[in-house]
């Protein structure tokens, strides 16, 4: 009996001592899922608890389903993205833009339906986001997604330089396309693999291509230093999208303490923080590691 009960143990993930299993955290591919993700791997090793690090894992869609199906066991979601997980609940019709009902929301069907756990959000908003070179805004009087509708719509020079899904999410550019009335028609569309603002950015900062506009992030560090500006969304087109570490349930029961040692460092990452941990990162080149380290390290977070 005493056999079989060690043999189980190790199965669900216990050694004999107590010893557990290392956690795998993911991220998806972009600057701040990385600096994030080595923010949640280095609180953990400091509290004793191994990790496999694959940060960079893929796509939203990618990382989400290695969740579900415990190829990983953690990794960083937006709550507005988490919104487009249940396509099916009955929720107030503009609870994507209020952002305590928003996480309270997916956090209780991602529980109840999913087994996945949601820790303490940051309270930084990087949702979608439009930017324009600062002399085109200027020159033209482009401040809101408004000007830009009203641009694009009397036949202006525009391309757009965008990942995929940001072009095909319902939730992203077909959101601002419907709420402001502008259609971005395929020649205005410069489409590039994963979902690195910095490259979208770069591309309208150089106007590679023709492109003069990108798709960006609301804590994006690299916007104002390529000498670009991001438009105002105040119709509310898109959703709030604030970061939080999403855990399997059993991972999370495995290890009760995750909330008490992430929790705090998340409430510490505003806007002003983020831009400027992704900014080292997308602009000067940095190690998300080393960036990560410097902030914990800064913050009190780690000795």
């Amino acid at each position: 009996m005493r056999k079989l009960a060690v043999v189980l143990a190790l199965l669900l993930g216990f050694a004999v001592g107590g010893a557990q299993q290392a956690i795998t955290i993911g991220s998806k591919i972009d600057t701040e899922g990385s600096v994030l993700a080595q923010i949640m791997r280095l609180m953990l090793e400091e509290n004793g608890i191994e990790v496999v690090d694959r940060s960079g894992f893929g796509t939203t869609s990618v990382v989400r389903q290695a969740l579900l199906a415990g190829e990983i066991d953690m990794y960083p979601e937006y709550t507005g993205t988490a919104l487009t997980f249940f396509p099916d609940a009955e929720l107030p019709a503009d609870i994507a833009t209020r952002a305590g009902e928003l996480y309270d929301a997916v956090k209780r069907l991602d529980a109840e339906l999913n087994d996945v756990v949601w820790l303490g959000r940051s309270p930084a908003n990087n949702t979608w986001a439009l930017a324009v070179p600062r002399k085109l805004a200027e020159a033209n009087g482009l401040a809101t997604v408004a000007d830009l509708a009203a641009y694009v719509n009397a036949g202006k020079p525009f391309k757009l330089a965008a990942s995929q899904e940001f072009v095909d999410r319902d939730d992203a550019l077909p959101a601002f396309e419907r709420t402001y009335g502008f259609e971005v028609k395929g020649d205005q569309l410069v489409v590039l693999a994963g979902g690195n603002t910095t490259q979208t950015e770069t591309a309208a900062a150089n106007g590679t291509d023709g492109v003069n506009a990108a798709m960006a992030y609301g804590t994006d560090g690299a916007i104002s230093a390529l000498g670009l500006v991001t438009l105002s969304d105040p119709k509310g087109a898109v959703a709030i999208y604030q970061p939080a570490p999403t855990v399997r349930g059993e991972v999370a029961r495995a290890y009760p303490q995750l909330g008490s040692i992430l929790d705090p460092v998340f409430a510490t990452l505003d806007a002003s923080v983020l831009q400027d941990l992704n900014g080292r990162v997308a602009v000067n080149g940095e190690n998300p590691t080393d960036v990560a380290r410097d902030y914990l390290v800064r913050a009190g977070f780690l000795k």
